[in-house]
């Protein structure tokens, strides 16, 4: 019976051997972004140790590299369960439950660990991101902030303070954040693509475009890059070229209001306003907020004949602050 005891607890040291170098290898593929080759260890490293909470934490953070999020926030919720004081894992759900939509889960993580990360740039990362969720955009900024003191490089900081200072009209601002952003990553899309937006306002549409294509040429994919390249050329009298380009930025993502908005604009330089306002309208209902939409629209439905409609459109516009939508309604409506 000893004998066989014993036995026992070397087959279960030996598996516990395995669990580990399953998962330092599932480690080695992690930091080479091989997410679904890591998955599969950290999966070898759980069978062999149910209660491995680093490889369950660890495989939370594989799934939401793989954009599984609701896998993962599972995962990293059953790492918790293992191992309470795993505060590394309440710092990954955070995150994850925040791209769920699960804001008041991402305050109490947050607040379960906010004396062992107050000197984490990541924390004050992803309290931004919360405070931006809430629409709190002067917390944001100074969580932003925040970030930037502890981690000069934070990259995903410049980017996201940025989009709050281009969305205030601080275009200088912004411009420098995203320009910091790409000193430290020159291929990143969302600052390219956020200083072509800025070099549209300012119509310089060679820069505009020069950024977008720089997205393109590493992704040619990238559904907003697209819409974006699709945007300056129907301004450079390109309307072809210019739909081609937000037709296949729609058919991938189907439910930006932006191409929505771009679509709507090519039907108008076409004279089709039936088919403007019917692409106007999916972006209003989108409900999201979308430069110069409002105001647009209500152009459409007036040319149509409809200035009831119009005027109701710049109204919503109006509220909205769209400062198209305020103007053509002070223009045309009493």
């Amino acid at each position: 019976m000893l004998q066989f005891l014993v036995l026992i607890t070397s087959c279960g040291d030996q598996d516990k051997k395995d669990a580990a170098d399953f998962f330092l290898k599932g480690n080695v593929a992690l930091g080479q972004k091989n997410y679904a080759e890591a998955l599969r260890l950290y999966d070898e490293a759980i069978a062999k140790n149910a209660d491995f909470s680093d490889a369950y934490l660890n495989k939370g953070i594989s799934l939401s590299k793989l954009n599984r999020h609701q896998e993962a926030y599972d995962v990293l919720t059953e790492a918790l369960r293992i191992d309470p004081t795993l505060v590394q894992a309440n710092l990954a759900r955070a995150e994850i439950a925040l791209d769920l939509g699960k804001k008041q889960e991402t305050r109490v993580d947050l607040a379960q660990i906010a004396k062992e990360y107050k000197d984490s740039a990541r924390y004050y990362l992803v309290r931004g991101n919360l405070a931006v969720a809430d629409g709190n955009d002067t917390q944001a900024i100074s969580e932003y902030d925040r970030t930037l003191q502890l981690d000069k490089r934070n990259v995903e900081a410049y980017v996201n303070r940025g989009a709050i200072y281009y969305k205030m009209n601080n275009l200088n601002y912004a411009e420098t954040d995203f320009r910091s952003a790409l000193v430290l990553d020159r291929a990143q899309p969302q600052a390219l693509n956020n200083l072509g937006l800025i070099a549209s306002k300012k119509k310089d549409w060679d820069e505009a475009n020069s950024f977008f294509d720089q997205v393109l040429s590493k992704n040619p994919a990238d559904p907003v890059a697209m819409n974006n390249k699709g945007y300056v050329l129907l301004q450079t009298g390109h309307p072809a070229d210019a739909l081609a380009l937000i037709q296949r930025s729609l058919d991938i993502l189907p439910e930006n209001p932006y191409a929505l908005r771009n679509l709507g604009m090519y039907y108008d330089q076409k004279g089709q306003s039936a088919e403007a306002i019917q692409s106007y309208q999916k972006a209003i209902d989108l409900a999201e907020p979308v430069e110069m939409l409002y105001g647009l629209a209500g152009d459409a439905y007036l040319r149509a004949g409809n200035k009831s409609q119009a005027c109701t459109i710049w109204k919503q516009g109006a509220i909205l602050k769209d400062s198209l939508a305020i103007e053509m309604l002070t223009a045309n409506c009493n």
